[in-house]
């Protein structure tokens, strides 16, 4: 392969290669047990994307399940979570709309090349995403949509989210898959209840009795992950960057609640410069204070801090 051809190919498409080595690659993927080690990209990743909810489902949506992802997706796309989902007939489709109307962004995950739009019924929506958000896919330019590459793909939906909620899902949905990713990615899965006789809600109903968390309010997302104030944490990250201080603090937290004087003593800086540090990290949600003047780090926003 000539390399260079290959980029310029890939450039005069508008078509980004992102590799693990890259800055703009996102953080919270290489988390996952098997990061794609080529991440293909149309239109752009930005820091608010950091803050992401995969909505999934069924391409068969009922009424109610129609009227519960436009009311999810806007109500997440207005609070300043970026949406994530596969461009799919359905619930997906659906869910990148309802961000997009509500003036948010999304992120559509392909089971294909991103220089082809699947199903061809989406390409203007596909035009939409790429003017607030991105295509993205780890298949070469040029692959088509065959069945099986949409499983495998569904590892990068929940590994760009937080979390994933299932609107609608059969027993044999692809949604499901991409819940069963997110477990093991440790993400968060909410799944909506649904009627008992109706097939789309066999699925959910299962993943609720499974231990899945049952979307009862588009609220309930933000508070199960601490989404609550991400306007005032995007704002309070643009007007104070973080600096050697934050890092050094940030540095000597774990996972494990440490006492703030535990902190002072490993940074060696001044308990009064460490406590107005640390108010300053809660409110860019890098550390989250629970209790008794103990912080602990967030895992996904450090991730995102060193990177």
């Amino acid at each position: 392969v000539d390399l260079d051809r290959f980029m310029e190919q890939m450039a005069a498409q508008g078509i980004q290669v992102l590799t693990w080595e890259d800055e703009a690659y996102p953080s919270r993927l290489k988390e996952i047990d098997q990061p794609p080690p080529i991440l293909y990209l149309r239109g752009e990743l930005t820091i608010e994307d950091s803050w992401a909810v995969a909505v999934v489902g069924t391409r068969r949506v009922t009424a109610y399940g129609r009227q519960v992802t436009e009311e999810l997706a806007s109500y997440l796309a207005q609070n300043g979570v970026t949406v994530v989902s596969g461009l799919a007939r359905g619930v997906d489709a659906i869910s990148h709309q309802a961000a997009l109307k509500a003036g948010g962004r999304t992120l559509a995950v392909m089971g294909n090349g991103v220089d082809r739009i699947y199903p061809p019924e989406h390409r203007t929506l596909a035009e939409q995403i790429l003017a607030n958000g991105a295509l993205l896919s780890d298949y070469a330019p040029g692959t088509p949509p065959e069945g099986a590459n949409f499983p495998p793909r569904n590892r990068i939906i929940s590994g760009l989210s937080l979390a994933v909620v299932v609107v609608e899902a059969g027993e044999t949905s692809g949604a499901l898959i991409t819940a069963q990713f997110a477990v093991d990615q440790g993400r968060e899965v909410f799944a909506v209840p649904g009627n008992i006789l109706a097939p789309q809600s066999k699925g959910t109903n299962r993943l609720i009795q499974d231990g899945a968390r049952p979307l009862l309010s588009a609220r309930d997302v933000l508070e199960a992950l601490n989404l609550t104030r991400v306007s005032e944490q995007r704002l309070v990250r643009k007007v104070l960057p973080a600096d050697e201080v934050e890092m050094k603090v940030l540095h000597v937290l774990a996972h494990e609640p440490m006492h703030v004087d535990e902190i002072r003593n490993q940074t060696g800086l001044p308990i009064e410069r460490v406590s107005a540090t640390l108010v300053m990290m809660e409110l860019k949600g890098f550390v989250r204070q629970v209790g008794g003047m103990n912080y602990v780090a967030l895992r996904e926003e450090q991730a995102e801090y060193h990177a």
